[in-house]
């Protein structure tokens, strides 16, 4: 089973950056694919962007290149989303994923990832 717990959410003014942390635990091997999607308000749940099991893919979300980017840290088992340059229309619930099948492609589709963690709220103002 694996537990995931996002973290690093709040509330920010347009143009301020915010970095969001995923702790991944975990019973097995580490080798996993991460995600990020989030929630606006009233709206359905999008792709933000994903990393490959070693970190040499990454896969992003057209509302958010060049101004997001994921990374991990296999050390502490964390994933984290650095946000840069943020807008109002980011405001929404976060959500870390992670699907264990590492030799897939990476998806933006949610149906993809398996395992979730419960969300971190982030509000834009402007």
């Amino acid at each position: 089973q694996v537990q995931l717990v996002e973290s690093g959410g709040g509330l920010v003014q347009a143009g301020a950056s915010l970095r969001l942390s995923c702790s991944v635990s975990q019973s097995t091997a580490s080798t996993y694919i991460a995600g990020w999607f989030r929630q606006p308000p009233g709206k359905e749940r999008e792709f933000v962007a994903a990393i490959s099991w070693n970190g040499g893919s990454t896969l992003y979300g057209d509302s958010v290149k060049g101004r997001f980017t994921i990374s991990r840290d296999y050390t502490v088992h964390a994933v984290y989303l650095e946000m840069n340059n943020l807008k109002p229309e980011d405001t929404a619930v976060y959500y870390c994923a992670v699907d264990r099948r590492s030799w897939r492609t990476l998806s933006p589709n949610r149906e993809e990832y398996t395992y979730w963690g419960q969300g971190t709220q982030v509000t834009v103002s402007s």
